[in-house]
């Protein structure tokens, strides 16, 4: 892998990790489509390292967030009082929400796995990703969708959960499920889009604690590693950018573009692979 490819596989990483496009699904198609022929055990050191970028990213701009949730939470699990305050509250929801995709994703690994080496999957996931968008605003526009991060329940979170499972599969979007679930639900879409990211902390903590037993054993750790360092620093820059274009965005302006972006995506790629 090269600099430039580095470089370039960063910023698609930091965006899509958090614009509701799906990071996975286009970390598969980019090389495809630009004909990169990558290391497997290299691409793999760099999937993981620009990942703890875009969890630095999340973490950053939400920390004084995180930080009252966290201590919150251990302030009322010492104080045997569990629910006793909203952060206490909001910290075991962000957990019931982490359970789903957790689970899922241990038993179903090597199905999963399996899918990342089919580019032509991702494309058809990229309209599973599109429906979820489509469905969560048509219903948006029949009821009422206005309910903040304060009102959320645990049916709110273990769906939100449910949705972020989805996303395991390359093509479907974290962000974008989770949003979608979080506006059927009811929340308002800055609410459910600012649930999402935080969602996305134990989550992707998890999973790079999980990746990094394995990425340990990799002998391309220590010779890609100014590409891998580019992976880090340009993710976690462009994430932060593209949490707070989206949070901003959302606050007058609908999911539908995104949907609109994975159909052609999708489409355009199915045509590049049928002429291929």
């Amino acid at each position: 892998m090269s600099n430039l490819q580095a470089f370039i596989l960063a910023i698609v990483q930091g965006l899509t990790e958090f614009l509701p496009i799906s990071s996975s699904g286009h970390l598969v198609l980019v090389p495809w489509i630009l004909g990169w022929e990558l290391d497997h055990d290299a691409a793999f050191a760099f999937d993981v390292l620009s990942q703890v970028g875009t969890i630095f990213a999340v973490i950053v701009y939400f920390w004084r967030d995180l930080w009252s949730i966290a201590t919150g939470w251990i302030q009322a699990v010492l104080q045997r009082n569990p629910f006793g305050s909203l952060n206490a509250r909001l910290g075991w929801l962000l957990i019931l929400g982490s359970i789903p995709a957790a689970v899922l994703g241990v038993l179903f690994e090597d199905t999963i796995k399996g899918f990342f080496s089919q580019p032509v999957a991702a494309f058809y996931f990229l309209y599973v990703t599109a429906a979820v968008l489509l469905i969560s605003e048509w219903l948006r526009t029949r009821g009422t969708a206005n309910k903040a991060i304060e009102d959320l329940n645990w049916v709110d979170a273990l769906a939100m959960g449910f949705g972020q499972a989805l996303a395991l599969l390359p093509g479907v979007s974290r962000s974008g499920s989770t949003i979608a679930t979080g506006l059927i639900r009811g929340l308002s879409r800055e609410a459910a889009a600012r649930f999402s990211f935080l969602m996305a902390v134990p989550i992707m903590l998890g999973a790079g604690l999980f990746t990094a037993v394995d990425l340990v054993k990799e002998p391309s750790v220590l010779q890609a590693g100014p590409q891998l360092l580019i992976g880090v620093v340009v993710s976690a820059a462009v994430g932060m950018a593209a949490i707070h274009w989206l949070l901003n965005y959302l606050r007058k302006r609908s999911l539908l573009i995104f949907a609109v972006y994975c159909i052609a995506v999708a489409t355009l790629g199915l045509i590049w692979a049928s002429v291929r």
